[in-house]
């Protein structure tokens, strides 16, 4: 049954994406078409003042403690971000952990297609270039490097979270798991999945050739209490009472070169997150046993405490002053409505922004390239 702290939670952060899709990112929509590396720098700190959102709202609001502990981040770092499965929700409950040892701007996803079509939720991720895969490898494979390609040539840091189990970690895709494990001579797992590698091996390849990665950061979920799986649960009023986060960093000089290696390497840390976790259930419900203490954050409590706080207001405010904006101007009405059939049509037509990005920097690169040969 859902409950007044869920209802609240998930409203707040739809409105939240819904207006701020229409009337913080709507506005410069018309830059990708003259600049797209511009109007990727303005979206990504656009974007990123939302993020803070759900942060403030877990942790002031509802009392979820994040504990982070292994190795440090490096503030700014280019890296791909690999990460256990365990709920839906892991990835929104990361932006706690990156939020005080990264910047939340860098940080793109993984995620699957259906989700762009969301009003409000999917139109911010196509806004933000999130990267849409169909889980189909000869689908995915062409935007993969083009999204990718297009990243390195504008010299966008990233930080690029990816899951390589595909999905979370239930009742029916561990027995899925563990019977592509017996059928292939492979250990059983109780607590991960076994990771799909290709798409792995291929960004990191990718993102080394053009010079736009940095580390490999290796990050173990865990919740000690309870386990909200879904969308579902966060409705309910069921939000984990604790996340704990463990990191391990490896600079990229110390990954192997070839495919085979690096698919042998991401198993590997597939293998140590069993029995990290195995450890972590089983034991005190802590990574301390690891030997690695908690992270020193990279900005103070007292920083990312007023940043919470400046969020909860904003967002507290904009929806509502937006609706009377709505409400009082038929001009604004009129851009209200406008910008909700371009961001409609705009997906079932040319398939997301991130796709009309994409192809307005080819053109406009191309046109560049041209008019310098003509000056030659």
């Amino acid at each position: 049954m859902a409950s007044w702290k869920g209802i609240y939670f998930i409203l707040t952060l739809f409105w939240g994406s819904f207006f701020g899709s229409i009337f913080m990112l709507g506005p410069f929509l018309p830059l990708m078409f003259v600049n797209p590396s511009w109007y990727r720098w303005i979206n990504n700190r656009l974007v990123a003042t939302w993020l803070t959102l759900p942060v403030a709202l877990l942790e002031t609001m509802f009392g979820v403690k994040v504990i982070i502990t292994g190795d440090a981040f490096v503030p700014g770092e280019r890296s791909v971000i690999i990460m256990n499965h365990r709920t839906r929700m892991d990835w929104m409950f990361l932006w706690n952990c990156l939020m005080r040892y990264s910047y939340l701007r860098l940080e793109k996803i993984c995620l699957k297609a259906s989700l762009k079509s969301v009003p409000g939720f999917g139109w911010a991720m196509q806004a933000a270039a999130y990267i849409f895969i169909h889980r189909k490898w000869k689908d995915d494979k062409s935007h993969f490097e083009d999204m990718i390609d297009y990243f390195c040539d504008i010299h966008e840091p990233l930080q690029l979270l990816i899951f390589p189990e595909g999905t979370d970690l239930t009742e029916n895709s561990k027995a899925r798991s563990n019977a592509f494990a017996e059928k292939n001579g492979l250990q059983k797992y109780e607590y991960v999945l076994h990771p799909r590698t290709t798409g792995f091996t291929f960004v990191v390849d990718h993102l080394r050739e053009g010079k736009n990665l940095d580390a490999i950061h290796d990050i173990t979920v865990a919740y000690p209490h309870n386990i909200p799986q879904s969308e579902k649960h966060l409705l309910q009023g069921d939000f984990p009472r604790e996340i704990h986060f463990h990191v391990h960093r490896y600079p990229i000089d110390t990954l192997p070169t070839s495919k085979e290696d690096l698919q042998l390497w991401c198993h590997k840390r597939w293998e140590e997150k069993e029995e990290r976790l195995r450890s972590f259930y089983q034991g005190e419900k802590n990574f301390y046993f690891t030997g690695q203490s908690v992270i020193p954050p990279c900005k103070s409590e007292l920083r990312v405490f007023v940043v919470k706080l400046l969020s909860i207001l904003y967002w507290t405010l904009f929806s509502p002053a937006m609706c009377l904006l709505i409400y009082l101007y038929g001009l604004v009405r009129w851009y209200f409505i406008i910008t909700i059939v371009i961001f409609v049509l705009q997906e079932r037509i040319f398939g997301g922004l991130e796709i009309i990005e994409l192809a307005c920097y080819r053109l406009l690169h191309k046109q560049s390239h041209l008019n310098s040969k003509k000056n030659e």
